[in-house]
């Protein structure tokens, strides 16, 4: 989310794990600092290991960050998925990862499963199974008198609330 007062962006993540049914409190964090970028995700755990300690985020130089975002970054995502043995290939020749948010200065943008870069014109984006939960909670807080860091704890708890695959301990970083 974007905290319209510091121009700085803070994404929080819960530490869930769920399979089969089961629910596992992870210590591994879903947030996470990867060079001058945070990166809170959803989909594998294999995918944030690759993205927290083998994705290496190339340079920028002078590209227009959407632009650098949905070409050079993108493609270094899939590259090291690819040779993590994460990128999942189907018979048609199209290409599935999974869905995470990425801060980079003062913009939050979203990757969804198929490689698609989103950036909301509100500041604010979730994913995951509680996402619309925190989202409801986000927009409803939006001119609230809180911190950005009060709002995302609420818009977490209640993902918590109303989730099966949410859990607690929250974990909030910022640009």
């Amino acid at each position: 989310m974007l905290d319209k007062k510091t121009d700085k962006v803070i994404i929080g993540g819960d530490s869930a794990s769920v399979g089969d049914s089961n629910i596992y409190i992870r210590k591994d964090s879903k947030v996470f600092k990867n060079g001058e970028f945070i990166i809170g995700c959803t989909s594998s755990f294999r995918m944030i290991q690759l993205l927290r300690f083998s994705f290496k985020p190339p340079e920028i130089g002078d590209k227009d960050i959407y632009e650098y975002m949905c070409t050079n970054f993108i493609d270094s995502v899939r590259e090291c998925f690819k040779n993590g043995g994460y990128l999942q290939k189907y018979t048609d020749g199209d290409e599935k990862g999974g869905t995470f948010l990425v801060a980079y200065k003062n913009r939050l943008f979203k990757v969804e499963s198929d490689f698609q870069v989103g950036e909301t014109i509100n500041g604010f984006d979730s994913c995951g199974c509680g996402q619309d939960f925190a989202l409801g909670v986000l927009f409803t807080l939006e001119n609230e008198k809180l911190t950005t860091e009060q709002k995302l704890t609420k818009a977490l708890q209640a993902a918590e609330f109303l989730s099966t695959g949410v859990a607690s301990p929250f974990v909030l970083i910022g640009t």
